[in-house]
């Protein structure tokens, strides 16, 4: 199968790679530009492990394909923090013991980062629905769901 160029700018950054048309855009940002901290959990979009910001927009990046985001503007966990400073959720998790054994906690602060911007923090009901394509099998939800009212202001 031949190979197909695909250029996308991945936390501010244009980078273009070479790679099979059917490459998910979670195996592009793991295995083609080296940015492992958004997981690979289930590989089927149900855990939400691989949870990135695609155009400012949540998505599973195990079920889209690199190339159907040619032109786009990526965001990972490795994006959210800006130099040697936390971002507010990032923060939070670590104030509010948001995560356990942390493979999910990168898909869970940047599906948090979305819900916030979202406008749906307003609650810790609002938090729970609109979180809950992000599973933690540690069951850290209450520090989850305090960590994302604390970032949003609400705590």
């Amino acid at each position: 199968m031949s190979t197909r160029g695909v250029t996308i700018t991945v936390n501010g950054e244009a980078r273009s790679i070479e790679c099979d048309p059917r490459t998910s855009l979670l195996d592009a940002l793991r295995e083609h530009l080296h940015l492992t901290g958004t997981k690979k959990g289930c590989n089927q979009g149900a855990c939400g492990a691989c949870t990135v910001l695609v155009d400012g927009r949540r998505i599973n990046a195990c079920l889209t394909l690199a190339f159907m985001h040619d032109g786009a503007e990526v965001t990972t966990i490795e994006g959210l923090a800006t130099g040697d400073a936390l971002h507010p959720l990032q923060a939070a998790f670590i104030d509010c013991d948001g995560l356990q054994c942390g493979f999910c906690t990168p898909g869970q602060i940047v599906s948090g980062v979305a819900c916030i911007n979202e406008g749906h923090a307003s609650s810790a009901a609002e938090i729970q629905a609109w979180m809950s394509g992000n599973i933690c099998r540690c069951g850290a939800y209450p520090g989850i769901i305090a960590a994302i009212s604390q970032a949003a202001g609400r705590s």
